[in-house]
C-alpha cells in the first residue's frame, strides 16, 4: 500500500465524502439497534454541511479518500460535544477511531473555556464504549433514544494546559 494515513481540518468540499462513510459506517449500529432511522442515516448533505460551518470536523484520507471522520462543537457552558466518529469498516482496529478522538480533544482543550468533553453511544456499541473509556470517559447519562436505543453520554473534564501548552 505505501500510503500513510493523515489528520487535517474538514472542509466544506469533504461534506459528500463525509456522508457517504458515515452511511456506510452507521448501517452496522442501525442493524445492532433494529433501527434504520436514527439521524446518521437520515442526515441531508446541506444539514451535515451546516454541521461542518457551526463547529469544527476532522477528516483522515488514505490518498485522496476520505477514510475517517469525527465532528464537535463547543457551547458556552465549556462543553465540547464530540460526535460521529466514524471509520471506514476496511481500516477499523487498527487505531485511526483513537488518533482522531485525540486530535478531536487536543483542538477543543487548547481553548481555555472548555472545561469538559462529552460524547454519546448507543448502550449495546461495546467498541465505541470501550474507546472512549479508555480515553477517561465515564458514564454519566443514559436516556432513551428509540424503542431500542438508549444513548449513554459519557464525559470526562478536559486537562488544563495540557493541550494548551503543546498545541
Amino acid at each position: 500500500m505505501g500510503m500513510s494515513v493523515t489528520i487535517s481540518a474538514a472542509r466544506e468540499q469533504d461534506a459528500e465524502q463525509i456522508l457517504k462513510l458515515q452511511y456506510l459506517c452507521y448501517q452496522s449500529e442501525a442493524e445492532l439497534y433494529g433501527d434504520y432511522t436514527i439521524e446518521p442515516l437520515t442526515q441531508s448533505l446541506d444539514d451535515l454541511t451546516a454541521e461542518l460551518a457551526r463547529g469544527h470536523g476532522l477528516v483522515a484520507r488514505l490518498g485522496d479518500e476520505v477514510v475517517a471522520s469525527v465532528r464537535g462543537c463547543a457551547d458556552a457552558e465549556g462543553t465540547a460535544r464530540i460526535a460521529k466518529l466514524v471509520v471506514h469498516p476496511r481500516l477499523r482496529h487498527h487505531g485511526l477511531g483513537g488518533r482522531l478522538l485525540d486530535a478531536m480533544e487536543l483542538h477543543f482543550t487548547s481553548d481555555p473555556a472548555v472545561r469538559r468533553l462529552q460524547l454519546s453511544t448507543g448502550h449495546r456499541s461495546e467498541g465505541n464504549l470501550r474507546l472512549y473509556r479508555s480515553r477517561g470517559y465515564t458514564p454519566v447519562v443514559t436516556e432513551q433514544a428509540g424503542p431500542r436505543l438508549r444513548l449513554v453520554t459519557l464525559e470526562k473534564a478536559a486537562p488544563s494546559g495540557t493541550y494548551a501548552a503543546s498545541a
